[in-house]
């Protein structure tokens, strides 16, 4: 995106515009695999419902890599087809390359393999291509290894993920129970892989896999493996077209068609309104520039949430960052960094007045001791003089307790 940037300059447009055009390539390779291993109408079906998946339609609107992860990993599974169907050195370096790009732009894209080796698996397929994918995944797994380990050192980026959020773990379940649902025994006789045995997998195997390390380690998020909608719209396109083939009445599909539109209809308004996104930063930065007057202390609880006010650098002009030791950009962080635990206490007493920038209620915190250390000054020796609430976010003001002033300044 730097180098987008630099080509044909910022703007929102230069932003999502990538992404719509990766879901829209997701979309064309959706409805191919459909045309491949079911036939016309079924692709065709496929290819229109998957742009209809509310997720779908969220990530298709944001400057992020999903939308480009899920195009990605759409052909690498388009190209797998043609690899089973007639193999050659060619695809399956095509294959390679695309899922390693995917992988590299986002690392859980690298759970889409295991759904093509199951897949692979219970297809039957003969064991050389078989051999040929094992040593092709390997590489993959080969070259995504050095990003893996450097990532592993910003592990903090994830740690806000707690236990499986419900409304994404019911949206998970959902989409595993209509498109095993559509299931159909045999769909193609002459497909080597059957839309089932494709489809299945990559619905059910990339978000399974998050939800059993869950205990371990919290990781799962929807958007992580957005990719899997692939298999949801696979098999729901299938699923139409083969209650369109039974010949029901007109008012039967009518019927069939108005419920599909009821049920997206929510979601999709939902996600075209401001209450669907976590957090609104042009309304942090306007509340915090209205809360805070000139020499005030600027508080991030935790400091992660410094991101939220970068989008416009004059909301906090006037306010000093009270734990900045190194900003975002000479640090080389997201975040910048941040003073030890230990100096906190003492650089927070030296304001009166201090503007927190916080979660909302009953959102995971952070727990470190650089945390605990700003919450246990400011319940100290600081009284909350009211706070702002926006989107995914509150803004508190902070003044010091009288009596903990004069205990402060006495001490030595």
């Amino acid at each position: 995106m730097h180098e987008i940037y630099g080509l044909v300059g910022g703007g929102l447009l230069t932003l999502r515009l990538p992404s719509v055009l990766a879901m829209s390539a997701a979309a064309a390779g959706v409805g191919l695999l459909g045309l491949r291993l079911t036939g016309p109408r079924a692709g065709l079906l496929a290819g229109l419902v998957f742009p209809l998946v509310p997720q779908i339609q969220r990530y298709t609107q944001e400057g992020r890599s999903y939308a480009m992860v899920c195009a990605l990993v759409t052909w690498a599974t388009y190209v797998l087809v043609a690899c089973v169907v007639r193999h050659t050195r060619w695809r399956s370096t095509a294959y390679g390359s695309t899922m390693l790009l995917a992988c590299l732009l986002h690392e859980f894209a690298v759970l889409a393999l295991a759904a093509h080796g199951i897949t692979l698996l219970v297809s039957g397929i003969p064991r050389p291509v078989l051999r040929a994918w094992s040593v092709t995944a390997a590489c993959i797994v080969a070259g995504l290894l050095p990003l893996a380990i450097r990532s592993s050192g910003e592990s903090g980026q994830v740690s806000w993920i707690a236990w499986p959020d419900p409304v994404q773990f019911l949206g998970f379940l959902a989409m595993v129970i209509v498109g095993m649902g559509c299931v159909r025994r045999r769909m193609n006789v002459r497909a080597p892989i059957q839309l089932p045995a494709l489809a299945l997998p990559i619905l059910v195997i990339p978000g399974l896999l998050l939800l059993l390390i869950s205990p371990v380690k919290p990781l799962f998020v929807d958007r992580y493996v957005l990719y899997s909608s692939i298999g949801f719209a696979l098999l729901l396109g299938a699923g139409i077209d083969r209650f369109h083939k039974r010949q029901l009445s007109s008012r039967a599909l009518w019927v069939a068609a108005l419920a599909v539109l009821a049920a997206l209809l929510p979601p999709s308004l939902y996600l075209r309104m401001l209450q669907s996104r976590h957090d609104d930063v042009i309304a942090i930065g306007n509340a915090v520039r209205h809360a805070g007057r000139p020499g005030d202390g600027l508080l991030y609880l935790p400091g992660r949430h410094r991101v939220w006010t970068g989008a416009n650098p004059e909301d906090t002009r006037f306010l000093t960052d009270l734990t900045l030791v190194q900003d975002p950009i000479s640090s080389n962080t997201l975040a910048g960094i941040e003073l030890p635990a230990q100096d906190i206490p003492a650089r927070i007493l030296k304001f009166d007045r201090i503007i927190a920038v916080r979660d909302p209620e009953g959102a995971h915190s952070d727990a470190n001791s650089q945390e605990e250390a700003k919450t246990k000054t400011l319940k100290r020796y600081f009284r909350e003089c009211g706070t702002t609430r926006v989107t995914g976010a509150r803004i508190t003001v902070y003044v010091r307790k009288v009596q903990s002033a004069v205990v402060a300044a006495r001490a030595p």
